[in-house]
């Protein structure tokens, strides 16, 4: 007997289809179907959607799951349900683990996780080089075949152009996208947040933009030298912004992401000493937040990704220092992008949506992030305005290092749907095989 699912009344948000209008979404055996016939709706697992906004389920290529080797943070399983949790259907992990994912067993490892605890479509990333060292490549063709969809050093920039360029051709041989963490290690070591006069009144060692800006022009010269696909993650400076536009003018083929909490705070927010607004690269200046929202506008700035970092209360504890860098951000990314984008008049919703989507699922080829006849019925149904207040304590997430617990912020997903199977129902996480 068919699964058939129907969800009614709702304002059916599908940028990749340009469709924005009342109506209703239909799946059959967890593909979209354009309609029912009279007996499936009988059948039919019925949700209204009176009120909310029916969405492709969100994209997020920036995660962090700590597994394996930290699940103590984060694993797949609590990874996952944090995403369901915030809308998204589909996460890209990162593989900073421990040991890090630049070998077959170790992908294989994550896969077997994936496979038996994640609620959510989860897709792991490959190293750049060898335990993520930055002295030698990893193997990359092997990683391609046990099915990674791009290769990254995410935390540790690679350093050495030499081996970067080697990277990007190898990649480019095997359809593979190339991301970078856009950090000069030479210009912060030990700095924990933007240089600037909060940095100075505080006492605290400044990261300069100059750190994000050098490696994104390194970036786009060896994009165009090799005409490999590189994606820069979590922008934070203006000037950097300015560079990608410039180069994108060229038909240098690269990417940009930005990070909810940058289009958010600024170096202001670590005034009180907060940990939970230590991360990496810093919350910048007031000019570099407008610059990144006005990339987000203007197409330079290609998505949105959360760069969901966890950590322990235990390990946040502590001198701002010594903390370390990152801040969780699935289960807010909606609300906070909805408060600094949509509901600032900044874009209308359809924008923003694409950004969390269509968008993201292009750059890796992911296919997702759309609502056509044939997909899988991975749907987000969500209230933009729905208000509520920030209780990290009882996110799905593992950790609980969130810079806006105990905020109120408006916007929250109602149902998340995966190949048509509900796996959060706006309150708990749901069996998606029950």
């Amino acid at each position: 007997m068919s699964d058939v699912l129907w969800i009614r009344n709702g304002r059916v948000v599908d940028p990749a289809n340009h469709r924005d209008e009342p109506g209703d979404l239909f799946a059959v055996d967890g593909l979209l179907v354009e309609s029912l016939s009279r007996a499936q709706k009988k059948s039919a697992r019925v949700i209204d959607a009176a009120g909310l906004v029916v969405a492709p389920g969100f994209v997020d290529i920036h995660v962090h799951l700590r597994e394996p080797g930290q699940t103590h943070k984060e694993s797949i399983a609590t990874g996952s349900r944090a995403a369901a949790a915030g809308g998204f259907t589909t996460i890209v992990c990162m593989p900073n683990t421990a040991p890090p994912a630049d070998n077959v067993g170790t992908i294989q490892q994550i896969q077997d996780a994936i496979r038996r605890d994640a609620v959510v479509n989860v897709h792991p990333t490959g190293c750049i080089t060898r335990n993520m060292a930055g002295e030698a490549l990893a193997n990359i063709g092997s990683l391609r075949k046990v099915g990674i969809v791009a290769i990254t050093d995410d935390g540790r920039c690679v350093q050495n152009n030499e081996i970067m360029r080697r990277a990007l051709e190898y990649a480019h041989m095997f359809n593979l996208p190339v991301m970078d963490h856009c950090q000069d290690a030479s210009l912060t070591e030990e700095a924990v947040m933007n240089e600037g006069c909060w940095s100075l009144r505080l006492g605290l060692k400044g990261w300069p933009n100059a750190a994000e800006d050098i490696i994104v022009s390194r970036n786009t010269i060896l994009a165009a030298y090799t005409q490999a696909s590189i994606h820069m993650q979590h922008i934070s400076s203006r000037y950097a912004v300015s560079l990608i536009r410039r180069a994108k003018a060229r038909g240098i083929p690269i990417s940009a992401e930005a990070s909810p909490h940058h289009i958010a705070l600024t170096d202001e927010s670590c005034r009180f000493y907060d940990t939970n607004f230590k991360m990496n690269p810093p919350v910048r200046e007031e000019i570099d937040r407008q610059a990144i929202i006005e990339g987000l506008l203007d197409g330079t700035l290609d998505c949105i990704a959360t760069d969901h970092a966890p950590h322990t209360d235990y390990e946040k504890d502590m001198e701002f220092d010594r903390a370390p860098f990152g801040v969780i951000g699935m289960e807010t990314a909606l609300a906070v992008s909805l408060e600094n984008l949509v509901h600032a008049g900044h874009c209308d919703l359809p924008f923003l949506i694409s950004l969390m989507t269509a968008k993201p699922s292009q750059i890796l080829r992911l296919g997702k992030g759309t609502l056509s006849p044939g997909a899988e019925a991975d749907i987000c149904v969500f209230d933009p305005d729905e208000s509520w207040v920030v209780d990290s304590d009882r996110f799905q997430s593992r950790s609980a290092n969130c810079p806006w617990n105990g905020q109120r912020l408006r916007g929250r997903a109602r149902f998340t749907l995966v190949r048509g199977r509900l796996v959060w129902d706006g309150q708990q996480i749901l069996d998606p095989d029950g």
